[in-house]
């Protein structure tokens, strides 16, 4: 189909690019985070200091703003970040990690959401539908033990409400522009049982994003998280989250172009299944 054909190329361009990833990121997962945007190809830098966040941005190929670790000063530094990624013209992709979990965390992600142009937005069900009808309180931690599936026409109109490209990961992963939509059927549990998976999935996304147009970059980012896991799993992975996660980054760097039109499982496409 179209959207692999999309992704394989893109997968190609980014190796053989190699672009910079700009992270302000989450300091659990950050290690795992710059290993995963090596392991698909791009390169990561990982500044957060205000003092030079923004040449950082304007010298980068995307940018990659995660709200895990939260402080006040973080926020100064995406803000500053994020409008010198919007001078440069270039692609700025958001975690917005806990939102819903309290007020704080929630003020903080929409004040970032109203004065930055983001390209994609990736989180958990209640972490996107805090973003998009602005609730506080709904999400008490970061892991994602949502077992829903998400409604294709729900993606659809919270991606047309926040006026970007939209990412849920969960049972099954979603992604939505506001007018072309996809559910996606790759995973496995042990993904789950693996801190950051999600994060390092926003830097896979990022890595995408600044080769190819936001949508293919956000299906394949998401992909090739969700399948590097399954292979993972069935190469040793299965004996426990540590083999798990040392055969994770080992899919990923093996990932080829061919790999989404092997394994990728589109389970419902603008609402056809």
């Amino acid at each position: 189909m179209k959207l692999w054909e999309d992704a394989g190329s893109a997968l190609q361009k980014l190796r053989s690019k190699r672009p910079l990833i700009h992270h302000i990121t989450n300091f659990v997962t950050m290690t795992d985070c710059a290993n995963a945007t090596l392991a698909v190809g791009a390169s990561p830098t990982m500044t957060n200091a205000v003092e030079e966040v923004e040449e950082m941005a304007a010298a980068a190929d995307a940018l990659l703003l995660n709200m895990g670790t939260l402080q006040h000063w973080t926020v100064d530094a995406m803000l500053l970040a994020g409008k010198a990624a919007e001078k440069a013209g270039i692609p700025i992709i958001l975690d917005p990690v806990g939102a819903g979990g309290t007020a704080y965390r929630t003020e903080s992600v929409l004040r970032v959401i109203q004065n930055i142009p983001v390209t994609i937005i990736r989180g958990n069900l209640s972490e996107i539908i805090c973003l998009a009808y602005k609730k506080s309180g709904v999400n008490p931690g970061v892991d994602n033990h949502e077992k829903t599936t998400v409604d294709i026409s729900l993606i659809t109109r919270i991606a047309q409400l926040l006026g970007t490209t939209v990412v849920i990961t969960g049972a099954a992963d979603a992604v939505s522009d506001g007018t072309h939509s996809v559910v996606l059927g790759n995973g496995c549990p042990m993904l789950t049982y693996v801190t950051g998976t999600g994060c390092m999935t926003t830097s896979l996304i990022a890595s995408f994003a600044a080769v190819t147009d936001p949508f293919t970059a956000a299906a394949a980012g998401t992909s090739v998280m969700a399948i590097a896991g399954e292979q993972a799993l069935a190469d040793g992975g299965n004996a426990g989250p540590g083999s798990f996660h040392q055969l994770l980054f080992n899919s990923i760097y093996q990932f080829k172009a061919d790999s989404f039109h092997l394994y990728g499982k589109v389970l419902i496409e603008n609402g056809t299944k």
